[in-house]
């Protein structure tokens, strides 16, 4: 943490309701095309478990209480925190204002929150920005010499949207499987997550699933494996 970062609590009746940290951006950079990351400061004590996210708002007049879940992509031990968040630039909001942000602007952040964390090796099925809770996850992992046995599948449109494409390549190799909906090309799979694909994929059946993305791919992907066999005790995601 630098010495710029502020932490605020707010107190009724003697009773903490909630705490927020004022905090700079040290860094922007751009992951895709309309990929942006942030890494802001760090308040002292401020922990969480790869997979988890917080509440972000801009401290902007007219935006401080516009605040929108994003997850933590650093490693918790990282002197610093870091986000990757998908922009709608035609979309008057939170993540096209975020565009205009620069470095030493100040983000909102609130309390750590999060059902998706690592709980024993597994398939990852991620879609679009939905791979956010697991950068942080297979980082780890990779920090640990632990990612053997893991894969992940990830959809998107196309292969600009894939986000940290090289990175995961070199992490997980051929155990890092893409399939995209509106492209086809010779080195991605082409159409949606099916219950066949899903199959062919799946190396054991006892393993653990993660499960993100947007809610109708989530309601598809949790209803094949369901129709393959897979119990609800193995699979690990965020509520619908």
């Amino acid at each position: 943490m630098t010495s710029n970062a502020v932490e605020i609590t707010f107190k009724t009746n003697n009773t903490i309701k909630m705490k927020k940290h004022i905090v700079k951006i040290r860094e922007t950079f751009f992951v895709t095309h309309d990929v942006i990351g942030f890494t802001p400061e760090k308040p002292k004590d401020y922990t969480f478990e790869p997979g988890r996210a917080t509440e972000v708002a801009i401290n902007r007049e007219n935006w401080v209480k516009e605040k929108r879940p994003f997850t933590f992509t650093n490693l918790p031990n990282d002197d610093f925190l870091q986000f990757i968040i998908k922009t709608y630039p035609s979309h008057d909001g939170v993540t096209k204002e975020l565009l205009s942000l620069k470095n030493g602007d100040e983000l909102i952040l609130h309390d750590v929150f999060g059902a998706i964390a690592f709980q024993g090796k597994g398939i990852f099925i991620a879609g679009g920005a939905g791979i956010t809770p697991f950068i942080s996850i297979f980082r780890n992992l990779e920090k640990m010499n632990a990612l053997v046995g893991n894969r992940l599948i990830f959809a998107n449109k196309t292969k600009d949207d894939i986000i940290l494409k090289k990175e995961f390549e070199e992490m997980l190799g051929d155990r890092f499987i893409n399939i995209l909906s509106e492209e086809d090309t010779d080195e991605q799979s082409h159409g949606i997550i099916t219950e066949e694909f899903l199959k062919s994929n799946i190396a054991n059946n006892t393993d653990k699933f993660y499960v993100c993305g947007p809610p109708p791919m989530m309601e598809s992907v949790l209803k094949h494996l369901s129709e393959i066999g897979i119990a609800e005790n193995q699979i690990i995601t965020e509520e619908l």
